[in-house]
């Protein structure tokens, strides 16, 4: 009996490429997604996935789910879920870097705007997202892994700005998050302030400079932790109101803000800082939680403080004070307290309070510059292509932009600007720039205190809030903010 020949074995062999048509279907459309995401995103990266979809769906060369066919059900089941994790972990580091971003609200900065407590669905697309400066990451830790404390991400590779086509540009009074400019150099120990505010403090207090200052905080590690630096896409997420845009210039002067020249309205929910004294009374905590105001926001004075000496209260029959509590208000509310038969005197607090500058040192750290909180420029905002005469005066205010954030090499030697090595008398920006502040104007860390935040740092728009917890109440008592679940947080 003959047998068959090597071609005849051949034949009988199913060919890799006869996959059902349904596998060539989700293997065009997967393609086809690839793609255009690469496309998109200008990242030919993506591209290397092809060949894996190619052969997870037609040719098989690789064993995909080979433990499926195994008989030890522990190793089944351990790499199930391995497989599902190292899924899931994937779909989120796309989805978090490309798509939408889950952002808490620490702080009161953007009250009553957003409140702390609430939970953001932040969008990357409104402005297009960033490719990342630091691909290889743990996805949904920003810096540090938890519990074991350590680096979340790897510095190599490392890729440069760069920023993908979105629906729209930053406009004027949009709420944005954007990663803490002033947070690229940290104390882990003390990172607030920031490490620039903690040099320039130092060195006043201890007449030495500000170089001096900074290697005095690493020679001491004890108090201040390891000194890091954070790439961009890896410093601290903050979400502040948009004031100002590139090639504008802001002033302020007592709390109304300017842009160009033109006093611009603020938003319903912008608030300052109140003294308000009562009639006799003292505020209860459900007033406060009607007026919506936190327990951290307010504050109840005592009569040894010293601010009542610098500010005209009254004092009752019995010779004593009457409750003066400080705390936060929009206009709104203001206007609910004048009318109030239990109040009886309103002050708007000042910058300046008995000599003391309540608002503390503004941008830029420079002792020729008499700038406040309340009263601040006019200082113009750097723009893409815009191009400045470089003078002593406003290397004060630029200076810091050329070098950190524009990553050029700029010194001054016997009057004469240096950048690169190369004598310049003019600067033409890479990047626009734009002023940041929060709507709580009084408590908010914002761009009048640390400067302009460059458009590398943008990280998306805030569309919604998803939860929302109040953390002045219990969860038997009113924790969970049900009316806000799904408002709008623009």
């Amino acid at each position: 009996m003959s047998t068959p020949s090597e071609s005849q074995k051949g034949e009988n062999k199913p060919c890799r490429f006869l996959a059902p048509k349904s596998k060539w279907i989700r293997f065009g459309i997967w393609g086809t997604i690839t793609i255009i995401f690469s496309l998109w995103t200008k990242s030919g990266w993506w591209l290397l996935a092809l060949p894996f979809f190619f052969d997870f769906y037609i040719t098989r060369f690789l064993p995909w789910g080979f433990w499926r066919n195994s008989n030890n059900k522990t190793l089944k089941s351990i790499m199930d879920w391995t497989d599902a994790i190292i899924f899931a972990l994937a779909a989120v580091y796309v989805i978090n870097i490309y798509f939408f971003q889950n952002y808490q609200i620490p702080s009161s900065s953007l009250e009553k705007s957003l409140l702390v407590g609430d939970f953001l669905f932040v969008s990357k697309m409104s402005y297009g997202p960033r490719v990342p400066n630091t691909p290889i990451a743990f996805p949904l830790a920003q810096h540090t892994l938890p519990v074991v404390n350590t680096k979340s991400y790897l510095d190599k590779p490392h890729w440069d700005y760069k920023r993908v086509i979105g629906f729209h540009k930053i406009k004027r009074n949009d709420i944005v998050v954007f990663n803490f400019p002033a947070g690229d150099t940290v104390p882990v120990k003390q990172p607030n302030p920031d490490f620039y505010s903690m040099c320039y403090y130092i060195s006043k207090g201890n007449n030495i400079s500000r170089t001096e200052a900074g290697q005095y905080i690493r020679n001491h590690p004890e108090s201040f932790g390891k000194v890091v630096y954070r790439p961009v896409d890896r410093r601290e997420n903050y979400v502040k109101r948009c004031i100002g845009l590139p090639g504008e210039t802001i002033k302020i002067v007592n709390n109304q803000v300017f842009i160009n020249g033109v006093a611009i309205k603020d938003e319903p929910g912008v608030q300052y800082n109140y003294f308000v004294q009562t009639k006799g009374s003292y505020i209860s905590d459900e007033q406060f939680r009607k007026w919506g105001v936190s327990k951290e926001d307010r504050e109840l004075f005592t009569e040894d403080n010293e601010v009542f000496n610098y500010l005209p209260f009254k004092k009752n029959v019995n010779g004593s004070l009457n409750p003066v509590y400080r705390f936060p208000a929009t206009q709104a509310l203001i206007q609910t307290l004048k009318s109030s038969v239990a109040i009886d005197t309103v002050i708007i607090e000042s910058d300046m309070l008995g000599g003391y500058n309540l608002g503390g040192t503004t941008y830029p750290l420079n002792d020729d510059i008499k700038w406040s909180r309340d009263n601040f420029g006019p200082l113009w905002i750097p723009a893409k292509g815009s191009t400045i005469k470089l003078t002593k005066n406003n290397l004060i205010f630029y200076e810091r932009v050329i070098r950190n954030y524009e990553a050029q090499n700029i010194e001054t030697k016997d009057g004469k600007v240096f950048i690169n090595g190369k004598r310049a008398d003019t600067y033409t920006f890479k990047m626009d720039y734009y002023w940041m502040m929060g709507d709580n104007r009084h408590n908010s860390a914002d761009s009048r205190f640390w400067g302009f935040v460059p458009e590398d740092h943008i990280v998306g728009k805030p569309i919604c809030v998803w939860l929302s917890l109040d953390k002045d109440r219990s969860f038997l008592n009113g924790k969970i903010r049900w009316n806000r679940f799904f408002k709008k947080a623009y």
